[in-house]
């Protein structure tokens, strides 16, 4: 199986961070894969450990024509059974050939960028519900999870950000925009006042929390950490991991503190509200309820029972269902059907 992987997407972001952890996990299971990717030194540097030099393009706009050109002339050496496109720009670069051309959506993107694929891949059912929906056919629209990691790491250090060893530790990840509601998590952080938070992510809206943090009083407990690419370190420093989005179609990130043997407390948004079965695998809080969202994280703070109830079963959701080994299996499958 000869597969050509193209990811023209941002410098973070699901997507990109799922890309660099299929790539290696499908080279492990045996498949020839070459790869190109706009140019970014960390990604390239991830792939590059694992075995797979990238080739690095601009991936302009429409007048850069030589990542086209170059596009072409790679896949025709190349000569792959499947070219798989990550989104929208990558897919558009794509030059036509004897391949089957795998477009994979990580949102609810316009089809209009896709009418060359042969088939589309969606991460959650949803996204194929809006594909079908859309007019895509449904033989050719496939649901196929991320996997995350469960490599452990030491915890991070509470001393250097300046959070007491004993204080409980709630931890949230994400870009501070709008749709992650963290504004909603720093009024839940009132009422559980002996609680501290670390917030990794960066983001438009951070002067605007920092302000808004200071504003209800719970600056002091909170700490902004920037993007982090530690992130099995610090989920092994806290003590409970928090979703507080106002949309998340996945919810990628629960998967990730399910992997790390982290209880979830989430907002009922669409990614999160699918996954969790709520008092077993996480608890659900009503989107933007900021004391709702309070009284999940003071409950499972203070119920051993309900925490180690939630940590077990969470993780157990991980193994069936999240697992390298369980989701690079349905890729092949998958790229097995779709050549045969």
């Amino acid at each position: 199986m000869r597969v050509f992987q193209i990811m023209a997407g941002a410098e973070h972001g699901g997507a990109e961070a799922f890309f660099t952890r299929l790539v290696p996990g499908l080279t492990r299971a045996g498949v020839e894969q070459r790869v190109a990717i706009r140019r970014d030194a960390k990604r390239a540097k991830i792939l590059s450990k694992a075995g797979i030099k990238p080739i690095e393009l601009r991936f302009g706009g429409p007048i850069d024509l030589y990542t086209s050109f170059r596009l072409r002339r790679e896949i025709k050496a190349f000569k792959p059974d499947i070219v798989m496109t990550w989104m929208n720009r990558a897919t558009t670069k794509c030059p036509s050939g004897e391949f089957v051309h795998v477009g994979r959506l990580g949102g609810y993107y316009d089809l209009k960028y896709y009418q060359g694929c042969d088939h589309l891949i969606g991460n959650t059912e949803d996204i194929i519900g809006h594909l079908v929906g859309n007019g895509w056919p449904g033989d050719k629209a496939h649901y196929l999870p991320n996997f995350v990691s469960s490599v452990r790491a030491e915890p991070a250090s509470r001393a250097e950000v300046f959070t007491p060893p004993s204080a409980p530790l709630v931890l949230a990840l994400g870009r501070l925009h709008q749709n992650k509601a963290f504004d909603v998590l720093l009024q839940a952080m009132i009422r559980v006042p002996d609680a501290y938070l670390w917030l990794a992510g960066e983001g438009p809206l951070r002067r605007e929390l920092e302000d808004l943090a200071q504003k209800l009083a719970v600056k002091p407990r909170v700490r902004f950490l920037g993007w982090r690419d530690d992130v099995a370190a610090l989920f092994a420093a806290c003590d409970v991991f928090v979703c507080s989005s106002r949309l998340e179609p996945l919810g990628n990130v629960v998967i990730e503190a399910w992997a790390q043997e982290v209880p979830v407390v989430a907002t009922d948004s669409l990614g999160p509200g699918t996954l969790i079965e709520h008092m077993e695998t996480g608890v659900l809080a009503p989107v933007d309820d900021g004391a709702a969202l309070g009284r999940a994280l003071k409950l499972v703070l203070g119920d051993t029972g309900l925490h180690q109830r939630i940590t077990r079963d969470g993780h157990g959701v991980y193994k069936a269902r999240f697992s390298e080994s369980v989701v690079v299996r349905q890729y092949l499958d998958f790229f097995n059907r779709i050549t045969a």
